[in-house]
Protein backbone atom coordinates (compact mmCIF):
# COMPACT_ATOMS: atom_id res chain seq x y z
CA UNK A 1 0.00 0.00 0.00
CA UNK A 2 2.75 2.46 0.97
CA UNK A 3 4.84 1.82 -2.13
CA UNK A 4 1.86 1.80 -4.52
CA UNK A 5 0.71 5.18 -3.20
CA UNK A 6 3.94 6.77 -4.46
CA UNK A 7 4.30 4.85 -7.72
CA UNK A 8 3.83 6.34 -11.17
CA UNK A 9 1.13 4.78 -13.38
CA UNK A 10 3.63 3.32 -15.91
CA UNK A 11 5.44 1.68 -13.01
CA UNK A 12 2.19 0.09 -11.80
CA UNK A 13 1.23 -1.45 -15.14
CA UNK A 14 4.62 -2.66 -16.40
CA UNK A 15 4.60 -6.46 -16.47
CA UNK A 16 8.36 -6.69 -15.89
CA UNK A 17 8.42 -4.26 -12.95
CA UNK A 18 9.16 -5.25 -9.37
CA UNK A 19 5.85 -4.83 -7.47
CA UNK A 20 7.48 -4.28 -4.07
CA UNK A 21 9.85 -1.47 -5.03
CA UNK A 22 10.15 1.60 -7.25
CA UNK A 23 11.26 1.00 -10.83
CA UNK A 24 10.64 4.67 -11.67
CA UNK A 25 11.15 7.69 -9.37
CA UNK A 26 8.43 8.10 -6.69
CA UNK A 27 5.75 10.70 -7.31
CA UNK A 28 3.22 12.75 -5.33
CA UNK A 29 0.80 12.91 -8.25
CA UNK A 30 -1.51 10.35 -6.65
CA UNK A 31 -1.96 12.55 -3.59
CA UNK A 32 -2.45 15.63 -5.76
CA UNK A 33 -5.30 13.84 -7.53
CA UNK A 34 -6.68 12.87 -4.16
CA UNK A 35 -6.75 16.36 -2.66
CA UNK A 36 -7.28 18.56 -5.72
CA UNK A 37 -9.60 16.48 -7.91
CA UNK A 38 -11.82 14.91 -5.25
CA UNK A 39 -13.46 15.95 -1.96
CA UNK A 40 -11.04 13.82 0.06
CA UNK A 41 -10.50 16.53 2.68
CA UNK A 42 -14.27 16.79 3.19
CA UNK A 43 -14.53 13.01 3.36
CA UNK A 44 -12.00 12.84 6.19
CA UNK A 45 -13.77 15.58 8.16
CA UNK A 46 -17.14 13.89 7.59
CA UNK A 47 -15.82 10.50 8.66
CA UNK A 48 -14.20 11.78 11.85
CA UNK A 49 -17.25 13.88 12.75
CA UNK A 50 -19.67 11.00 12.18
CA UNK A 51 -17.50 8.60 14.17
CA UNK A 52 -17.13 11.06 17.06
CA UNK A 53 -20.88 11.66 17.26
CA UNK A 54 -21.66 7.94 17.11
CA UNK A 55 -19.07 7.16 19.80
CA UNK A 56 -20.52 9.89 22.05
CA UNK A 57 -24.13 8.74 21.58
CA UNK A 58 -23.12 5.13 22.15
CA UNK A 59 -21.20 6.02 25.31
CA UNK A 60 -24.01 8.10 26.81
CA UNK A 61 -26.50 5.30 26.15
CA UNK A 62 -24.60 2.05 26.63
CA UNK A 63 -22.80 2.91 29.89
CA UNK A 64 -25.91 3.71 31.98
CA UNK A 65 -27.88 0.90 30.32
CA UNK A 66 -25.12 -1.62 31.03
CA UNK A 67 -24.85 -0.47 34.64
CA UNK A 68 -28.61 -0.71 35.16
CA UNK A 69 -28.73 -4.24 33.78
CA UNK A 70 -25.70 -5.35 35.81
CA UNK A 71 -26.34 -3.70 39.16
CA UNK A 72 -29.98 -2.74 39.61
CA UNK A 73 -32.43 -5.45 40.60
CA UNK A 74 -34.65 -5.17 37.57
CA UNK A 75 -37.07 -7.98 36.69
CA UNK A 76 -35.79 -9.90 33.68
CA UNK A 77 -32.51 -7.96 33.55
CA UNK A 78 -30.46 -11.03 32.59
CA UNK A 79 -32.80 -11.97 29.78
CA UNK A 80 -32.88 -8.34 28.69
CA UNK A 81 -29.09 -8.32 28.36
CA UNK A 82 -29.16 -11.45 26.19
CA UNK A 83 -31.93 -9.96 24.07
CA UNK A 84 -29.94 -6.76 23.54
CA UNK A 85 -26.91 -8.73 22.41
CA UNK A 86 -29.00 -10.90 20.09
CA UNK A 87 -30.36 -7.77 18.44
CA UNK A 88 -26.78 -6.91 17.49
CA UNK A 89 -26.59 -10.17 15.54
CA UNK A 90 -29.47 -9.17 13.26
CA UNK A 91 -28.02 -8.58 9.76
CA UNK A 92 -27.85 -4.90 8.95
CA UNK A 93 -29.53 -5.36 5.57
CA UNK A 94 -32.77 -6.39 7.32
CA UNK A 95 -32.99 -2.97 8.98
CA UNK A 96 -32.40 -1.06 5.77
CA UNK A 97 -36.05 -0.33 4.92
CA UNK A 98 -37.20 0.80 8.39
CA UNK A 99 -34.08 2.91 8.87
CA UNK A 100 -34.53 4.53 5.46
CA UNK A 101 -38.07 5.45 6.53
CA UNK A 102 -36.72 7.03 9.71
CA UNK A 103 -34.11 8.99 7.76
CA UNK A 104 -36.74 10.22 5.30
CA UNK A 105 -39.10 11.24 8.11
CA UNK A 106 -36.35 13.26 9.76
CA UNK A 107 -35.44 14.91 6.45
CA UNK A 108 -31.82 13.76 6.62
CA UNK A 109 -31.46 12.30 3.12
CA UNK A 110 -28.17 13.07 1.40
CA UNK A 111 -26.63 14.31 4.65
CA UNK A 112 -24.03 12.65 6.83
CA UNK A 113 -26.33 13.30 9.78
CA UNK A 114 -28.35 10.33 8.53
CA UNK A 115 -25.41 8.10 9.43
CA UNK A 116 -25.22 9.62 12.91
CA UNK A 117 -28.80 8.43 13.40
CA UNK A 118 -28.31 5.00 11.82
CA UNK A 119 -25.00 3.75 13.22
CA UNK A 120 -25.93 3.81 16.94
CA UNK A 121 -28.58 1.18 16.20
CA UNK A 122 -25.66 -1.22 15.65
CA UNK A 123 -23.18 0.04 18.24
CA UNK A 124 -25.46 0.52 21.27
CA UNK A 125 -26.64 -3.13 21.64
CA UNK A 126 -23.14 -4.60 21.55
CA UNK A 127 -21.60 -1.92 23.78
CA UNK A 128 -24.44 -2.26 26.30
CA UNK A 129 -23.80 -5.98 26.53
CA UNK A 130 -20.05 -5.35 26.77
CA UNK A 131 -20.40 -2.78 29.56
CA UNK A 132 -22.80 -5.03 31.45
CA UNK A 133 -20.07 -7.67 31.53
CA UNK A 134 -17.46 -5.16 32.75
CA UNK A 135 -19.71 -3.83 35.51
CA UNK A 136 -20.41 -7.37 36.74
CA UNK A 137 -16.69 -7.91 37.32
CA UNK A 138 -16.48 -4.97 39.73
CA UNK A 139 -16.78 -6.31 43.31
CA UNK A 140 -20.02 -5.26 44.94
CA UNK A 141 -18.09 -4.60 48.16
CA UNK A 142 -16.34 -1.61 46.57
CA UNK A 143 -19.65 0.01 45.75
CA UNK A 144 -21.09 -0.79 49.18
CA UNK A 145 -18.03 0.77 50.85
CA UNK A 146 -18.58 3.94 48.85
CA UNK A 147 -22.19 4.08 50.03
CA UNK A 148 -21.07 3.64 53.63
CA UNK A 149 -18.80 6.65 53.12
CA UNK A 150 -21.80 8.73 52.09
CA UNK A 151 -22.08 8.24 48.32
CA UNK A 152 -25.43 7.61 46.76
CA UNK A 153 -26.13 5.25 43.90
CA UNK A 154 -24.96 7.72 41.28
CA UNK A 155 -21.97 8.85 43.33
CA UNK A 156 -20.76 5.27 43.85
CA UNK A 157 -21.13 4.63 40.14
CA UNK A 158 -19.29 7.79 39.16
CA UNK A 159 -16.44 7.59 41.69
CA UNK A 160 -15.87 3.85 42.07
CA UNK A 161 -17.46 1.68 39.39
CA UNK A 162 -16.81 3.86 36.35
CA UNK A 163 -13.05 4.44 36.95
CA UNK A 164 -12.48 0.71 37.41
CA UNK A 165 -14.45 0.02 34.22
CA UNK A 166 -12.57 2.54 32.06
CA UNK A 167 -11.03 -0.22 29.88
CA UNK A 168 -14.55 -1.29 28.96
CA UNK A 169 -15.57 2.30 28.27
CA UNK A 170 -12.53 2.80 26.05
CA UNK A 171 -13.21 -0.46 24.23
CA UNK A 172 -16.78 0.64 23.56
CA UNK A 173 -15.62 4.00 22.22
CA UNK A 174 -13.08 2.37 19.91
CA UNK A 175 -15.63 -0.18 18.69
CA UNK A 176 -18.22 2.50 17.90
CA UNK A 177 -15.63 4.79 16.32
CA UNK A 178 -14.06 2.15 14.07
CA UNK A 179 -17.39 0.63 13.02
CA UNK A 180 -18.56 4.06 11.91
CA UNK A 181 -15.32 4.60 10.01
CA UNK A 182 -15.50 1.39 8.01
CA UNK A 183 -19.18 1.04 7.08
CA UNK A 184 -19.94 1.20 3.36
CA UNK A 185 -23.52 0.03 2.79
CA UNK A 186 -25.48 2.69 4.67
CA UNK A 187 -23.17 5.48 3.63
CA UNK A 188 -23.68 4.53 -0.01
CA UNK A 189 -27.45 4.28 0.41
CA UNK A 190 -28.12 7.45 2.39
CA UNK A 191 -25.45 9.92 1.21
CA UNK A 192 -25.10 10.96 -2.45
CA UNK A 193 -23.52 14.47 -2.63
CA UNK A 194 -19.77 14.29 -3.11
CA UNK A 195 -18.92 16.66 -0.26
CA UNK A 196 -21.15 14.78 2.23
CA UNK A 197 -19.68 11.31 1.75
CA UNK A 198 -17.49 9.55 4.32
CA UNK A 199 -14.16 8.06 3.26
CA UNK A 200 -15.38 4.43 2.80
CA UNK A 201 -17.97 5.66 0.28
CA UNK A 202 -16.14 8.52 -1.39
CA UNK A 203 -12.93 6.66 -2.17
CA UNK A 204 -14.37 3.73 -4.18
CA UNK A 205 -17.14 5.74 -5.86
CA UNK A 206 -14.90 8.61 -6.98
CA UNK A 207 -11.61 6.80 -7.63
CA UNK A 208 -13.08 3.84 -9.51
CA UNK A 209 -14.68 5.14 -12.69
CA UNK A 210 -16.04 2.34 -14.80
CA UNK A 211 -13.13 0.06 -15.57
CA UNK A 212 -10.54 2.72 -14.69
CA UNK A 213 -8.93 2.27 -11.28
CA UNK A 214 -6.79 5.04 -9.82
CA UNK A 215 -4.66 2.56 -7.89
CA UNK A 216 -2.12 5.03 -6.58
CA UNK A 217 -4.75 7.40 -5.24
CA UNK A 218 -6.78 4.50 -3.82
CA UNK A 219 -3.78 3.25 -1.87
CA UNK A 220 -2.90 6.78 -0.76
CA UNK A 221 -6.43 7.38 0.53
CA UNK A 222 -6.41 4.13 2.49
CA UNK A 223 -2.95 4.86 3.86
CA UNK A 224 -3.78 8.35 5.13
CA UNK A 225 -6.84 7.13 7.01
CA UNK A 226 -5.70 3.71 8.16
CA UNK A 227 -2.17 4.41 9.37
CA UNK A 228 -2.97 6.93 12.16
CA UNK A 229 -5.80 4.75 13.47
CA UNK A 230 -3.57 1.66 13.48
CA UNK A 231 -0.77 3.47 15.32
CA UNK A 232 -3.09 4.87 17.99
CA UNK A 233 -4.84 1.53 18.43
CA UNK A 234 -1.65 -0.51 18.81
CA UNK A 235 0.24 1.83 21.13
CA UNK A 236 -2.13 4.13 23.00
CA UNK A 237 -4.74 1.50 23.84
CA UNK A 238 -2.29 -1.10 25.13
CA UNK A 239 -0.53 1.37 27.41
CA UNK A 240 -3.78 2.83 28.67
CA UNK A 241 -5.34 -0.51 29.59
CA UNK A 242 -2.07 -1.71 31.15
CA UNK A 243 -1.97 1.38 33.36
CA UNK A 244 -5.59 1.08 34.41
CA UNK A 245 -5.42 -2.62 35.27
CA UNK A 246 -2.13 -2.12 37.09
CA UNK A 247 -3.69 0.60 39.21
CA UNK A 248 -6.66 -1.58 40.09
CA UNK A 249 -4.45 -4.49 41.15
CA UNK A 250 -2.45 -2.22 43.43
Amino acid sequence: MLITAFKQDPDLYRMDSIPFWFNLPPTLKNFQILFYQTHYGDWIVNTMTISAWVALITLLTAVPAGYALARLRLPGAENMGITIFMSYLVPGIILFLPLSRVVATLGLQDSWWALVVVYPTFTIPFCTWLMMGFFKTVPMEMEEAARVDGCGQFGAFLRVVLPVSLPGVLTSVIFAFTLSMQDFLYGLAFVSPGDQKPVPVGVPTELIRGDVYFWGSLMGAALLVGLPVAVLYNFFLDRFIQGITGGVVK
